[in-house]
């Protein structure tokens, strides 16, 4: 069963999302350092102790390398998504970003041949469609709001390519992960989830530290991790979601990649109640056939 574990995955990185927008520190230039290193300190404990004390799991260190497509992509994606946020809104580049999920669909039917039942396939674009409308509505709002206070909208957050390419690189590359993820988990079971998991957040864990000893012996840097509240918080989610997304993805890749893809729409509604905000009719629609389309693919729930 996929339909559960991409539900939760679902639900934790949407609120992963909001406090990655939370905890994004624009005064502190090495921000995105600093939730690199609390999402791979986060997952190495949970890797530890939960994989390898709790579950007591026999872990072959050399799936390290073997996992390593797999990981990197998602590393890289993930840091340089943190990175964007200095440059662009959260509201903004999160549908783009996300939007991933039409990558590995492609993918998937060009390149292992596979398909999906029609009602599938337009849930997908429904999807897909939803989250690029989300990210016009939340830009007009933008600025609208900005015009209405007399600001000045500076371009290169709306259009300059320091702006756009962070969202459309994680895109592509994380969309090339979740395309490894299939193939390593789903389709020629290379990894058992347990294997794979534990070697995605170890290696995050490798990443982080290597991190953090470059920002406080090169950088001169203090990383205060115990003051680090929305960016621990980030990690935390973003592990959970981790950990019920190997589940969803080595049950059915195709669809539930597209569907833990729509999360932005979780990150807006929590960014809404939580911060204050409102939603205005346009979003609300938009939300509302994400949401059933959502439904749709877990219909397909086998």
């Amino acid at each position: 069963m996929w339909f559960l574990p991409a539900f939760v995955t679902l639900i934790a990185w949407g609120a992963a999302d909001l406090f990655y927008k939370k905890g994004n520190n624009e005064a502190d230039r090495y921000s995105a350092l600093k939730t690199v290193i609390m999402v791979g300190l986060v997952m190495g404990i949970h890797a530890i102790f939960y994989y390898g004390i709790y579950e007591g799991i026999d872990y072959d260190f050399k799936n390290i390398l073997v996992y390593l497509p797999v990981s990197s992509m998602y590393i890289l994606s993930m840091a340089l998504g943190y990175v964007g946020l200095r440059y662009i809104e959260l509201s903004i580049s999160s549908p783009i970003s996300n939007s991933s999920g039409a990558v590995v669909v492609l993918l998937s039917f060009f390149i292992m041949h596979e398909n999906m039942a029609p009602l599938q396939w337009a849930a997908v674009i429904v999807i897909i469609i939803g989250l690029f409308l989300l990210s016009v509505f939340e830009k007009q709002e933008n600025d609208a709001l900005l015009k209405e206070k007399g600001e000045k909208i500076d371009r290169k957050y709306r259009l300059g390519a320091v702006a756009i390419i962070f969202p459309i690189l994680y895109c592509i590359i994380d969309g090339l992960g979740t395309f490894f993820d299939g193939i390593y988990l789903d389709y020629r079971n290379i990894l058992p989830e347990d294997q794979a998991n534990m070697s995605y957040e170890l290696t995050f864990l490798i990443v982080g530290l290597i991190v953090w000893a470059y920002l406080h012996f090169v950088k001169h840097e203090k990383v205060q991790i115990f003051k680090e509240k929305d960016k621990g918080l980030a990690a935390i989610f973003e592990t959970l979601g981790q950990f019920f997304y190997v589940f969803a993805m080595s049950a059915n890749a195709i669809v539930a990649a597209p569907m833990i893809a729509s999360y932005s729409v979780v990150s807006i509604i929590f960014a809404r109640i939580f911060l204050k905000e409102k939603l205005n009719k346009k979003q609300y629609l938009a939300v509302f056939f994400v949401i059933l389309a959502i439904a749709v693919l877990g219909f397909y729930d086998g």
